[in-house]
């Protein structure tokens, strides 16, 4: 009967147990000490079965999956049993994992721009394993490409064999990845977060995709992601991780039905939920934009003439209050980003732009300076937005000096104060990017915003990195700070679940084009165009 079984217990594989893992162990050595992160995990996949890996950042679920086969360099110490098939791979012989490696279990990684090679093509990076693993090469290479680009939905495949990963969309590199995991015919894949940085309709997709190559294959597959709503939609079981230990696993609809740990049922709850605080009748308009338009033009031949204009905006009109959220949706390239970097003033467009009942859209930069502080930007990565030089102090007050606004004041008091109202213990101002956790560095990209009291924000992505547990946070966080200081936010995002909780109006583009806006509850409840239903319908399939 559900909830009798023991949460901790682990059940025992199948004869045919494409992997097993039994007490496995890891530390990394680090200035003459071991450091656990994982500590007593086991668990089966059977062959033609999905397991998912969950829980957040830091609870050992990629260094678990890197050691199934000893990918996680010289400084780990990895003990326990991880056998593939009955062969034993800890300790195994490194002629024996090359064998392995991208053979019989293949990897997918959740960033395909860094796992490709930005300086080779499609047709040579799908060909290296091929020749590797197999002896293909010449024409019956090729073959196999095509036919693998075909089979994960590259269209006109034979025409993108010379094509760079840098001419890909970012579902389509998703795809040459999956492609060249599948290029050997492994019995078991590694998915490691394959969905987090991609759109909503583009995830479904790549869902779609291995639940069919699952099926047609009889791949089994171990599934990484902190997304439990995706790991409802595609696992067979679920074991739940926390600080390196396995705290509970079962069958999926069990643990989502009647979880049994405290954490997992913490997890399953973290999701953003509520809606923004009602705007005040007379809440002053702090950014208004007419039939803004943001064009790129097409240049060829040798006198580089213009034949064309990519129209990345074409035609947005907007306005936002103090107090208020405009939530700004679609799919990657349909023009949300450079939207808000127009309104900002960091590209240029054409049209009127009304900040604070000026029209900016001429202004020099100089003339601009003094309006800088009011308009401030949160960026998707924060690791990659805060210099990885300076302190979290000297990251926090650099715009109090460019500004010239603490004349006076004591510096590292107002960065101890902001510190504090952000959520973060000013002891810790000495420190580095590095040193702190994904959530904890979105915080203090957040501090360097609101140290300026600005009126506007742009919140891009801000949340899309996280887990869900820190989504969470991070959306209560900007929730409290609006209404304190009636801050204006574009906020752009791809996960509709915290749009939802996060903002009065949504805006929804595509290709450049505004297809609809209006309240939340309209958008939401009754979507008029076919492009925004297939959007909801894409972001909450599965969810409670």
């Amino acid at each position: 009967m559900p909830g009798t079984e023991d949460a901790h217990a682990t059940p025992s594989p199948d004869s045919d147990a494409v992997l097993a893992v039994a007490d496995l162990r890891i530390g990394f050595r680090q200035e003459g000490r071991t450091v656990p992160a994982v500590k007593g995990v086991s668990f089966h996949i059977n062959k033609g079965e999905t397991v998912a890996l969950v829980g957040e950042s830091g609870s050992g679920k990629s260094v678990t999956a890197l050691s199934t086969v000893q990918l996680l360099g010289e400084s780990a110490q990895v003990e326990g049993s991880v056998k593939y098939l009955d062969r034993e791979l800890v300790g195994a012989p490194d002629r024996v994992l090359r064998d392995i490696r991208g053979n019989d279990i293949s990897f997918i990684f959740q960033e395909p721009m860094t796992s490709l090679n930005p300086l080779h093509t499609l047709e040579k990076q799908l060909g290296e394993s091929l020749a590797l693993h197999q002896g293909l090469t010449g024409q019956a290479a090729r073959d196999r490409i095509v036919d693998l680009l075909n089979r994960v939905g590259i269209r006109d495949a034979e025409t993108r064999l010379a094509d760079y990963p840098h001419q890909l969309s970012g579902g389509q590199r998703q795809r040459v990845m999956i492609a060249m995991a599948l290029a050997n015919g492994p019995d078991l894949l590694i998915a490691d977060e394959p969905t987090t940085a991609l759109d909503v309709t583009i995830q479904a997709q790549i869902l779609d995709l291995l639940a069919d190559l699952k099926r047609d294959e009889g791949l089994s597959m171990l599934f990484i992601s902190h997304d439990l709503n995706i790991v409802r939609r595609i696992a067979d079981r679920v074991c739940v991780m926390k600080d390196g230990e396995i705290v509970e696993q079962g069958p999926t609809a069990r643990i989502f039905d009647d979880p049994q740990h405290d954490y997992t049922r913490m997890l399953l709850n973290a999701a953003p939920t509520g809606h923004a605080d009602p705007v005040p009748e007379d809440a002053e308009t702090l950014v208004r934009t007419e039939d803004l338009k943001v064009w790129f033009p097409i240049k060829r031949g040798l006198l580089r003439r213009v034949t064309g204009h990519v129209k990345a905006v074409n035609g947005a009109t907007l306005s936002v209050r103090a107090g208020e959220t405009l939530g700004i949706v679609g799919e990657s390239g349909s023009g949300k980003t450079t939207l808000a970097l127009a309104i900002m003033r960091l590209i240029d467009s054409d049209g009127p732009i009304i900040f604070m009942g000026q029209d900016i859209a001429g202004w020099t930069a100089k003339k601009l300076r003094r309006l800088r502080r009011d308009m401030q930007i949160v960026f998707q990565d924060p690791f990659g937005s805060l210099s990885p030089r300076m302190t979290v102090e000297q990251i926090i007050a650099e715009g109090l000096g460019v500004h010239g606004i603490d004349k006076g004041q004591d510096r590292r008091q107002m960065v101890a104060d902001i510190m504090s109202e952000v959520g973060l213990k000013p002891e810790t101002m000495h420190r580095y990017p590095h040193e702190f956790s994904g959530g904890q560095r979105q915080r203090i990209a957040i501090a360097r915003a609101m140290i300026l009291r600005p009126r506007v924000v742009v919140l891009d992505e801000p949340t899309s990195a996280l887990d869900m547990t820190v989504q969470v946070q991070i959306v209560a966080l900007l929730r409290s700070l609006q209404q304190k200081y009636g801050l204006a936010f574009l906020f752009i995002s791809h996960d509709l679940r915290v749009v939802r909780a996060m903002s009065h109006k949504i805006m929804v583009m595509r290709a450049g084009e505004v297809i609809e806006q209006g309240t939340a509850e309209q958008i939401y409840d009754h979507p008029r165009d076919p492009y925004t239903r297939a959007l909801l319908d894409a972001a909450f399939v599965g969810a409670e």
